[in-house]
């Protein structure tokens, strides 16, 4: 869609210059007004008009700034496969829409099928938003096989499918399996207090295994010990802290396997 009204934008413009040149070296004086009609009249309203069209076209089809408007993916993206972006740098461009600035975000990403790229988004950022992009901060994408070069920050809203992307992604590289993703959506909310922390210094995919000891308040008010073996993000450590009260899921069954409730971007 975006080529496509550059490209109408263009081809205004080269019509109505052509038509104003045209219509310079065709005109036929008369012994009144001699050549000046040829040029100056109002065959200059197209070129003018064309003028100041073409730019504002190519400055608000720009990277980022229809999806901003919009708050859609563009519709190259829209249908595209679904990943993981890390954040390794951003940097804002200098343009800006309604005092939000454009920002140019370099991504490492994992795709659908595990595999790895470097990419990058260019899109719009609330300046309220704006504190939130760190290296190290993980979103969903949109990319396109065979395009890798370039991915949109997911506007979709379906928080369902971000989550299933980034679950497989966890279970590819082994910091969880299938049987805690069950409990994390079958199992009972529950509240835990971390009585002690091990850090065995085992890194997966940039994550580090700790060790918790935990009390955990049951429904009825009454509390088990037991100890929980999950991998963090380097940003969550400080949310497992001996004395912090942390979320949890068991199922009644088996109390002792249990899994860990903390946001990916805890930090």
């Amino acid at each position: 869609m975006k080529s496509k009204i550059r490209a109408a934008a263009v081809a205004f413009g080269v019509l109505s210059i052509g038509y104003y040149l045209y219509y310079g070296l065709t005109y036929t004086p008369d012994e009144f007004t001699g050549g000046m009609l040829g040029w100056v009249g109002p065959q200059m309203a197209l070129p003018i008009i064309a003028l100041t069209i073409v730019p504002i076209v190519f400055a608000f089809t720009g990277d980022g700034i229809i999806e901003s408007f919009t708050g859609r993916n563009s519709g190259e993206f829209r249908d595209g496969e679904l990943g993981i972006g890390t954040i390794t740098a951003f940097r804002q461009t200098g343009v800006s829409v309604n005092d939000q600035p454009q920002v140019r975000i370099e991504f490492r990403v994992e795709g659908a099928d595990g595999k790895v790229f470097d990419s990058q988004a260019t899109m719009i950022v609330p300046l309220t938003e704006l504190a939130l992009l760190q290296p190290g901060v993980v979103l969903p994408v949109r990319y396109l096989p065979g395009r890798t070069d370039k991915v949109e920050v997911d506007r979709s809203g379906d928080a369902g499918a971000a989550q299933r992307a980034m679950n497989e992604s966890l279970i590819r590289k082994g910091i969880t399996t299938r049987g805690k993703l069950d409990i994390a959506e079958r199992g009972l909310a529950a509240q835990a207090v971390v009585r002690s922390l091990d850090v065995s210094g085992r890194i997966r995919g940039g994550y580090t295994e700790v060790a918790l000891g935990l009390v955990v308040t049951r429904p009825d008010g009454s509390t088990f010990q037991t100890r929980a073996d999950k991998y963090l993000p380097p940003s969550a450590i400080g949310h497992v802290q001996i004395g912090r009260v942390i979320q949890v899921r068991y199922l009644p069954g088996n109390e002792q396997e249990l899994v860990i409730a903390l946001p990916v971007n805890a930090g």
